[in-house]
């Protein structure tokens, strides 16, 4: 095993290892992406409404993003592997009680509050560990960790399916709880933080300046600056395209185009498959074009997908525009977590970036709301408007750094190493 130079230590954990581990620990806690498949069963198990139990995910993911926000911060207290350790066991634990909740305000409790904790603990985790391992590949790594949180459901989608139909929805979230409580834990434990200032062999930082790790921006002074907050809206109306398409994907497809719960479990695992493929493609892409650059592509390929989600009548021609919509809103994931990070520095950016997954809190109540509140044609041409001027995000940021003539870091006295490649 070759050691890994790292300033002045060395060390000898195989970064790869830890990335594998990482992505299987994602993947566990992607499966919250197959949620629409459990929509129409619980809402016969319920006698409940759509909106009635589409607000268990809107709980699930407003906590996620809210506990994220803090669990960047708990990781670098207690360690990755213990909060990583935690994240599985709410999690787990939380998706196995919704399965014997006898009410609804049990099943937000259990599957909203308890297993949206444990998503934001283990969510965190991965990314604010492989920034740290991979300072050289910053959007291929952040992009490849939440690949597998992309590509949960499309592993749970029909396997859910099948199990609901064969046992029915409490025993199905009572196996997968189990499943996902033993996955998560046995990933925590390959979770360990790298050195300061950790540096593959033969890569120099840039601009070829090695700075000292606490000369990067904290969470008190990236709040401070306008460059969070425009990241901070980006991220959120990204997600707020992508989870109200996502909470009923199922059930739309059903409504839209007369098909079954067969083929609308399909619209499911594509939107997981291309949600996770988005992740590393745009992630990778980023470190070429740019971030911004990816992020005004996100919006405006969306826009055009969601216009003609509600025109296309066949089934293999509507998959085209979800696998877009999917591609895109896993492309945001991808891309923040670097995009923060460039601007910001590594050294803080479990909780820098944690405290910008508020947004995916922000997004998560705002999309499913908003689609379960109306008529879905209704509903999919009004995100196709909010898209079109979300697309002006990304170059009022670029305005923003011309404007002042420097990034964020430069402007919080931060050294040049962490400028944004606008």
């Amino acid at each position: 095993m070759r050691a890994l130079p790292v300033g002045l230590a060395t060390i000898s954990v195989p970064r790869a290892g830890i990335a594998v581990a990482a992505f299987c620990m994602q993947l566990a806690l992607g499966t919250v992406y197959a949620w629409s498949v459990f929509l129409n069963p619980l809402r016969e198990h319920f006698a409940a409404s759509k909106v009635e139990v589409s607000v268990t995910f809107i709980i699930t993911l407003a906590v996620l993003g809210v506990t994220a926000g803090f669990g960047g911060s708990l990781q670098r207290r207690i360690g990755p592997r213990a909060t990583a350790s935690f994240a599985g066991l709410f999690y787990g634990v939380g998706v196995l009680l919704s399965g014997i909740a006898p009410t609804l305000g049990l099943l937000y409790l259990a599957h909203g509050v308890l297993g949206g904790i444990g998503l934001g603990l283990g969510y965190i985790v991965p990314l604010a560990v492989l920034i740290g391992w991979f300072p050289d590949r910053r959007g291929f790594i952040t992009g490849l960790a939440v690949t597998g949180f992309g590509l949960g459901a499309l592993v749970t989608g029909p396997m859910a399916t099948e199990l609901i139909k064969a046992h029915g929805v409490q025993t199905t979230l009572i196996v997968l709880g189990g499943a996902y409580l033993i996955v998560v834990m046995i990933a925590a434990q390959f979770m360990r933080s790298a050195p300061d200032n950790c540096r593959p062999e033969g890569w120099l930082p840039p601009l070829q300046r090695a700075v000292s790790s606490d000369a990067e921006a904290t969470l008190a002074e990236a709040l401070r600056s306008p460059h969070w907050y425009l990241l901070w809206l980006m991220l959120a109306l990204n997600v707020t395209a992508g989870a109200a398409l996502i909470s009923v994907a199922a059930p739309l497809t059903q409504e839209l185009l007369h098909v079954g719960s067969s083929l609308a479990a399909l619209t499911v695992c594509l939107i997981s498959l291309f949600n996770g493929l988005g992740r590393l493609f745009w992630g990778t892409l980023s470190d070429r074009i740019g971030r911004p650059s990816t992020f005004l592509a996100l919006f405006l390929l969306q826009a055009g997908a969601f216009v003609l989600l509600p025109v296309l009548g066949h089934f293999a021609a509507f998959l085209a525009p979800v696998a877009v919509i999917a591609l895109c809103y896993g492309g945001g994931f991808g891309t923040m977590p670097a995009f923060a990070t460039d601007v910001f520095g590594a050294k803080n950016a479990g909780a820098i970036y944690g405290a910008m997954l508020t947004a995916w809190s922000a997004g998560a109540i705002a999309g499913p709301l908003l689609i379960a509140s109306m008529p879905y044609r209704t509903a999919l041409s009004l995100i196709a408007g909010m898209l079109v001027l979300a697309a002006g995000l990304p170059p009022l940021f670029q305005a923003l750094v011309q404007r002042t003539g420097a990034t964020c870091a430069e402007t919080l006295q931060l050294p040049r190493r962490n400028q944004t490649r606008a």
